[in-house]
């Protein structure tokens, strides 16, 4: 998508700093990287316009796959991540990368190596790599994740890959993007452990053990599958694949895709599409209404219902609870 910009109608209004929402997703469409870039650029700083382009981008929710890459740090994600963008161009989709970086608890900024790695397919116009920094948010995304997803899907991608930070047992977020989620796994690092313990190993549809020619990688899938048939399923339910992959040599990427390819087909086939792409734009509506009620409840902050609240809490003369429906109440008129 990067080299893109011929396809696209000339025309005289830049879009470095444009806020021109039909232009923008207009040129998105064509296929414009630049197009692309401002919409996400827009969605991440939170601008006036974001309304107006999430209303632009709603009629082309659910077209693109997503799959979410998710793992502890180290164990392949980035690698992974750029092979699986090969073997997806080989098959001719179109392919949008959201690469989450973690970003400095102290100056907000980040490397955004997982770019820097995914340098091979800068010149493909069918591939629009971005790399976001996480600021702060939890869960091993990045807050504007959800509507970058959507701008990747406006502008044509048929498969959008999300690659999460390095995370822990309980940073689980991605599940609630993605259609398909990888959990990657690695030969020593602690693995046979984890395989045991709730958080992370339970939102994956599909497990990648990744540097299987290491030492301790039959272990490592014998722990993950036992892990696996120890769970209880009804008939029907999906069992998680295991798949043993050597990411940076190319080895078991197309097992990978194979692997997605048939959940994707169980997904469609038991109407769990749908369910999860319920669930995810509820999990947005949900979003969007606490941010604006952290907003309002900011605004209140700032004026005298609030501190009054807090004194009476503090004298003793109101419970919080109490104090909370009188807030909410104040909000809601």
């Amino acid at each position: 998508m990067t080299d893109a910009v011929d396809h696209v109608p000339a025309a005289a209004t830049p879009v470095r700093r444009s806020r021109d929402v039909p232009m923008l997703v207009e040129r998105a469409r064509a296929g414009d990287p630049r197009a692309v870039a401002r919409l996400i650029t827009l969605v991440e700083s939170g601008d006036e316009t974001l309304p107006r382009i999430a209303a632009a981008l709603a009629p082309y929710a659910g077209q693109a796959q997503v799959v979410g890459l998710t793992g502890s740090p180290g164990v392949g994600k980035s690698t992974t991540t750029n092979e699986l963008v090969r073997a997806l161009r080989a098959r001719g989709h179109r392919v949008g990368v959201l690469a989450i970086d973690p970003s400095s608890p102290f100056t907000g900024g980040a490397i955004l190596g997982d770019r820097v790695r995914m340098q091979d397919h800068a010149t493909d116009p069918g591939v629009y790599i971005r790399s976001m920094s996480s600021r702060g948010h939890l869960g091993g995304l990045s807050a504007a994740t959800p509507q970058a997803v959507r701008v990747l899907e406006g502008a044509g991608c048929d498969v959008v890959l999300v690659e999460t930070v390095g995370v822990g047992q309980a940073e689980v977020e991605v599940a609630s993007l993605a259609d398909t989620t990888l959990v990657l796994l690695a030969p020593g690092m602690g693995d046979a452990i984890q395989a045991v313990k709730a958080g992370i190993l339970e939102i994956a549809d599909v497990f990648v053990v990744n540097k299987a020619d290491r030492d301790g990688a039959d272990a490592t899938v014998r722990d993950i599958q036992g892990m696996i048939a120890l769970g209880e399923r009804g008939p029907g339910q999906w069992r998680p694949q295991v798949v043993r992959a050597v990411a940076a040599r190319g080895e078991g990427i197309d097992d990978i895709a194979a692997a997605i390819d048939k959940h994707r087909g169980w997904l469609v086939e038991h109407g769990e599409l749908r369910r999860r792409q319920e669930a995810r734009a509820a999990a947005e509506i949900e979003a969007i209404a606490l941010g604006a009620l952290r907003d309002r409840i900011g605004s209140l902050r700032d004026g005298t219902e609030l501190p009054a609240l807090a004194a009476k809490v503090a004298e003793g003369s109101l419970d919080p609870y109490a104090a909370a429906d009188q807030l909410l109440t104040q909000i809601a008129s």
